[in-house]
């Protein structure tokens, strides 16, 4: 039985407006005993503040532990693969939260990494202090390169944009994590412990989440509810393996 990776935003919903189909969708999957999780490049909420928000809305019977976000990823990637636990962060409550669970230490100075998610609060003296950060030595992570984001009252600004000022100010490549990169898949499959060659992928967004598919030999499945339409796949060359216009499509009754 396969196995779903779900993205968020633009597939299951748009700022706060439910998309239906989708919780129809997920409605489907709870009742007949699928195993998923939500994959999502936001990195601002933590699992239980992700959960609510769905439930909010109008999802049923979703759970935190259903939720594995680009923060996530970055403090497990991070982690795993560095010995050194000082962090400065631009971001939210999620990426905080990670990366407190992970033992990691949030300071203000001579920080090991600058970790970046999306935080809307925060200002012109917060970032060039990060710029500080970086420019004395801390190493620059992206929980996601996502330049825009759908909200209820259209795009708005997305991380991957300010990571770009970062990179450009500090002459500095990231460390990329959230989709299409590597990071985040092995952290899922990790997370979840499902198998790769079971894994489903299912988002509107050609350039990460059907990308992330494309890249690491995951079956995927377009919707074109939110970031790309049809006409989008040729202009990007970027193929999924089926498409849909709403995920009720993909329901077997």
């Amino acid at each position: 039985m396969k196995k779903y990776l779900i993205d968020l935003d633009g597939t299951m919903y748009h700022g706060t407006k439910i998309i239906e189909d989708s919780k129809k969708f997920i409605d489907y999957l709870i009742d007949n005993n699928h195993d998923f999780i939500f994959l999502t490049n936001n990195s601002s909420r933590t699992q239980i503040q992700a959960c609510q928000h769905m439930l909010d809305m109008g999802y049923k019977n979703i759970l935190p532990e259903h939720f594995y976000t680009s923060a996530m990823a970055a403090s497990d990637h991070i982690k795993k693969h560095f010995d050194k636990r000082n962090a400065f962060v631009i971001g939210s409550d999620g990426l905080k939260h990670a990366l407190i669970n992970n033992g990691f230490n949030i300071v203000e100075n001579n920080s090991d990494f600058v970790f970046v998610g999306l935080n809307t609060n925060l200002n012109y003296t917060d970032y060039s202090k990060a710029v500080s950060e970086i420019l004395n030595g801390g190493i620059l992570v992206s929980t996601n390169d996502d330049r825009i984001l759908l909200t209820q009252n259209g795009p708005s600004l997305g991380n991957g944009s300010m990571v770009k000022m970062f990179e450009y100010c500090c002459s500095t490549n990231a460390i990329k994590i959230g989709k299409p990169n590597k990071a985040i898949i092995d952290g899922a499959l990790e997370y979840t412990k499902f198998l790769k060659e079971d894994v489903v992928i299912i988002g509107d967004n050609l350039q990460t989440d059907i990308l992330l598919g494309v890249n690491h030999n995951i079956k995927t499945i377009l919707v074109t509810c939110g970031v790309h339409k049809r006409s989008d796949v040729i202009a990007l060359n970027i193929l999924p393996d089926v498409i849909v216009d709403k995920l009720t499509d993909l329901i077997i009754e």
